[in-house]
């Protein structure tokens, strides 16, 4: 006895598989530039502090390396010249100047540099930190 053949169902293309792949590649493009920075400095050792936080205005960043070498946005400068070299990158009154030092530089050069920073009216401070995680 012969069996009656089923009819031959249609091909079809199943999307619902392309769908994760093409979610699972988008949730992977926006995780991943989150993590996307933009770093204008030398790099250095920062301290730790748990209160540290991110600063939200424009940003002027002045780096010290452990040699002492200082930087204004990347840029070779002098200490004796900090003031004046700041007073010419300030783009209006919210601009914040971020002090980028080695921990282990040299007291002396940190205070200097943060006293002629606070010389500016227009400026506000922050020294940087890796904030610690709890």
């Amino acid at each position: 006895m012969r069996l009656p053949e089923e009819p031959d169902l249609p091909p079809r293309i199943n999307i619902l598989p392309m769908i994760d792949v093409i979610f699972a590649i988008l949730v992977f493009f926006i995780v991943s530039s989150l993590y996307l920075t933009r770093s204008e400095g030398l790099p250095v050792n920062l301290p730790r502090a748990t209160t540290a936080q991110v600063q939200q205005s424009k940003q002027i960043t002045v780096s010290l390396d452990e040699q002492g070498k200082l930087t204004i946005d990347g840029e070779p400068a002098q200490l004796d010249q900090l003031k004046t070299e700041i007073e010419q990158l300030i783009e209006g009154s919210d601009t914040t100047v971020i002090i980028n030092a080695d921990k282990t530089v040299e007291h002396g050069l940190v205070v200097e540099a943060i006293d002629q920073i606070r010389q500016i009216p227009q400026v506000q401070l922050a020294i940087a930190a890796k904030k610690i995680d709890s």
